[in-house]
């Protein structure tokens, strides 16, 4: 059985949803969630195969949740909003079901969730659909203990490379997400800049630059914050900065 979660904040929506997985006999609903908050819990409690996910829900939207999410289930869309279609295969969705639609829509989706599932498609599917432009992130969700936090991107100050994850530098938090460098440097706006393959740093927090021996430049950030850079890094700043 493939279990399923449907994640969906509207009750008509989630019963619709409902019936026409249940002619599917090779898909089982272990739980059903009103918003991303309840679920992440779910996920994490059931380890799914599959989540029926809408994108605009109160507090925590699907593209938020699935910041949260590690290892990544198959994910169909759900939802009434066209625009964020590109955005949903970004993801790299199995498809995106644009509200309302009939039983034979919702089958092809299903048709093509079991072939995900049952090719087992690689992880490196993932780290492409990482590496796609596209509009810039206008928040980042991460996890501290039992909360969540959104955090507007001018908060971040530095995020560094740590082995398979990496680690996100506000003032005075760090937290520690299963991202990529090249995720937040394709999708961070135009004042972050990957001066180093372990740092990228927010311009706009820079308190000053100094030179650091023969080949090397310090840089302190406003929150006392310093992290080390080559001349090219150097450079790099200079030309954004325009100095």
């Amino acid at each position: 059985m493939i279990k399923t979660i449907i994640i969906e904040d509207e009750l008509p929506a989630r019963n619709v949803l409902k019936h026409y997985l249940s002619r599917h006999e090779e898909f089982s609903l272990v739980a059903e969630c009103t918003n991303g908050f309840e679920g992440v819990k779910a996920i994490n409690e059931h380890r799914p195969e599959l989540i029926l996910l809408d994108i605009e829900m109160p507090k925590l939207n699907g593209f938020e949740m699935l910041e949260l999410v590690d290892p990544m289930p198959a994910v169909i869309f759900t939802t009434a909003y066209d625009e964020y279609a590109i955005r949903a295969f970004e993801t790299n969705a199995v498809d995106y079901l644009l509200k309302p639609f009939d039983e034979n829509r919702f089958d092809t989706a299903i048709d093509k969730a079991m072939k995900r599932i049952n090719d087992d498609i690689s992880p490196e599917i993932n780290k492409a659909a990482e590496s796609t432009v596209s509009q810039p992130l206008d928040q980042v969700v991460v996890s501290s203990g039992n909360k969540i936090e959104i955090l507007p991107p001018e908060d971040i100050y530095m995020i560094e490379a740590q082995d398979d994850y990496v680690m996100i530098h506000t003032n005075a938090e760090q937290y520690l997400k299963k991202k990529t460098m090249l995720f937040y440097e394709k999708h961070l706006g135009d004042h972050f800049l990957r001066i180093h393959r372990s740092y990228i740093i927010n311009t706009k927090q820079i308190g000053n630059i100094e030179l650091y021996g023969k080949q090397q430049y310090q840089i302190r950030l406003k929150n006392n914050m310093t992290v080390k850079t080559s001349k090219s890094g150097y450079k790099k700043i200079k030309e954004k900065l325009m100095l």
